[in-house]
């Protein structure tokens, strides 16, 4: 196996990551802005109010868009694992 497979095996493991988190990660963007906002708007400065709506916005995420990242890293797996024999080859 020679550097460049590793090094691009490597970059396909961080994009798929990104890929994955980026929902959840937007998500939690967009509720915490908008609570932020209501903060601002209503003077209520509590620190803990932002965690429920984030948490329940989340697990809604999850449940929406589970089955793609699920089927993402299935299929980044199916592919190195097919790949396998040929990184080992490499080897010898």
């Amino acid at each position: 196996m020679s550097i460049d497979t590793v090094v691009e095996i490597a970059r396909d493991t961080l994009f798929l990551i990104i890929k994955c988190s980026a929902p959840m990660l937007l998500i939690s963007l967009i509720v915490g802005l908008l609570v932020s906002i209501f903060q601002t708007a209503t003077s209520i400065q509590e620190q803990t109010l932002t965690f429920v709506p984030k948490l329940l916005a989340i697990f809604i995420a999850i449940m929406l868009f589970g089955g793609w990242i699920l089927n993402s890293i299935v299929e980044f797996m199916y592919r190195l694992w097919g790949n396998f024999s040929m990184y080992v080859k490499g080897l010898s």
